[in-house]
Formats: structure tokens, sequence, C-alpha cells
């Protein structure tokens, strides 16, 4: 099956590192891996961050546009080489869909959904725009495959019928992180070595971002806890980087001398990083699933 994705948050191929782009990739490489022919259908992103009204706005008259110049493109290609199925991942107020549900209708091919989430408290307020565009888009589709299942309380009312709504636990390539695994003695005396690090006492480890929000206070939160256990032997290893770091650093000054900072890793290193360290510490504060716990 012809497969035309799209991510109105943040395309696969975006360059800055997350677990939804993680997430997106994955998708694609499941349906490649199942024998599908995936092509991405656009880079256009729909997200607001800030809850700009008039923004909202703008992002769905460009959307139309972009909608428009989809239908266009497709309708001159040859039937058999137009996709048979539109599938969106990650939709919600701040990042609705202004595309498939018109190219779906234009091209009477089904609508999917991944991961969408309904949050009714959002109706009328700073987001409404991105709130009514984002029901509609649920209210079309054929499916909806939930990766979190606290979403499905506000999602399936909106649903067409209740069967459309389907489970779908988040998932990773398990294959590297089973190799890293079978050579952990290995990978943490590499580790250890290279970092001066004393390969006897107990490595904890932390994979995120740091950016304001939720991932920020889940810094400030593991801070203040590590604090409370400076009396016991460990060294907290913290793989990430991003606008926040100065602030997470202030987060963690309590416990700086235990800390090493390793910045941004690509995804290849991190089996082994994970294989050598002995626990995975994160709060977690509002995430709807974590990729780094699959992957720990």
């Amino acid at each position: 099956m012809r497969i035309a994705f799209y991510a109105p948050m943040k395309p696969p191929d975006h360059p800055s590192p997350s677990g939804d782009r993680r997430m997106a990739r994955l998708l694609i490489e499941a349906m490649e891996g199942a024998g599908h022919r995936v092509e991405l259908a656009s880079h256009f992103r729909s997200f607001d961050g800030g809850g700009d009204a008039a923004r909202q706005r703008r992002i769905a008259a460009v959307g139309s546009r972009v909608a428009r110049r989809l239908i266009r493109h497709y309708g001159n290609m040859p039937r058999e080489q137009r996709p048979q199925m539109w599938f969106t991942y990650h939709l919600y107020h701040k990042a609705p869909d202004p595309l498939g549900p018109a190219v779906t209708t234009a091209l009477e091919i089904p609508y999917v959904v991944a991961e969408a989430s309904h949050a009714p408290k959002q109706m009328g307020g700073p987001w409404a725009v991105g709130f009514d565009a984002a029901a509609a888009a649920l209210a079309h589709a054929d499916l909806v495959l939930g990766l979190n299942p606290a979403d499905g309380k506000c999602v399936l009312p909106i649903l067409r019928a209740a069967d459309r709504l389907v489970a779908l636990k988040p998932f990773i390539d398990t294959t590297a992180f089973a190799q890293a695994a079978e050579n952990r003695h290995r990978h943490r005396r590499e580790m250890t070595n290279r970092l001066g690090l004393d390969s006897q006492i107990p490595l904890l480890l932390v994979v995120a971002m740091m950016r304001p929000g939720d991932k920020l206070a889940s810094y400030r939160v593991l801070g203040d806890a590590l604090a409370g256990i400076l009396d016991r032997p460990w060294r907290l290893l913290v793989a990430g980087d991003g606008a926040a770091r100065p602030r997470v650093e202030a987060a963690l000054a309590g416990i700086e001398e235990r800390v090493v900072m390793l910045g941004e890793q690509d995804q290849d290193t991190l089996p082994g990083l994970f294989a050598a360290s002995d626990i995975y510490v994160w709060p977690a504060i509002r995430e709807a699933y974590g990729m780094a716990f699959l992957e720990a």
C-alpha cells in the first residue's frame, strides 16, 4: 500500500531530536517493514505553542492552500501511483491537521491518525482555533491508533464509531539495545575509562532534552531527589542538551560534583550508554509516554 505520512507538529526528518520525532520515524519504519511504501506528504508545521489565535488562523489558511496543492499534485498522478491511505501522527489542539481531511476527501482514501488527544478544557481558550480543527479531523478519521490509554476517554466520543479507536502500545526496535546488553561489561569498561569514573560505583542515567516546561520541571525534581541521597555512592550521567541547559545546570547545582554532562547523544550511541549504566532515573512529568523508558 502507498501511504502518505504527515506529522503536523514536527516532521520525521526535522533536525531537532525528540521523542516525537523518534516515534514518527518508528511508525514509518514499522509500516515499511510490513511492506508498505511510505512517503512524507508535507513538511508543513501547524504547531502553535503560544496560544495565538491569529497565528492559528494563519496556519489554517496556509494549510488550506497546501492541501489544495497536494490535491492537484496527486490528481495529476496516475491513479496507481497516488496514495492509498493518509497517515497523520500526533494530532492535538496545538498541532491540528489542516491537510489530511481535505486530501483524503478529494482522493476518497482512508484517513488514519496515530496518537491523538482531545482536551475539552481547551474549548474556547487560547487554542480554540486549533482545538476545533483537531476535533474536526478526529471526527473525519477512519481509524485512530491510541498510544496513550489516557487519551481514549475524551477522544472516543468524537469518533464516528467506537471501533475506530484501536490501542497501539509505544514501541522501539530493540535490536541494537539487545546487542548492547550482551556486551554490557565492555560498554561499561570503555565508558568509565573514557570518563575517568570508578566502575564499581552505581551509575545513574537520564536521557532527556533540556527545554523549558515539563522537561525542566522533571530535572528540578530529579535534582531535589538525588540531593537527599548524597550519603550513598553514585554518579549521574546526563545525556541531553537544549535551550534550557543553564537552568538544568542550576537545578542540578546541589549535586553538581556527582554529575557528568554528556551533552546530546546520537541515537547510535544510546544503546551502549544504557547498557553501561545501572539505573535509569527520570520523573517524566506530564509525559504521554517516555521513549527513553522503553530504551532503558
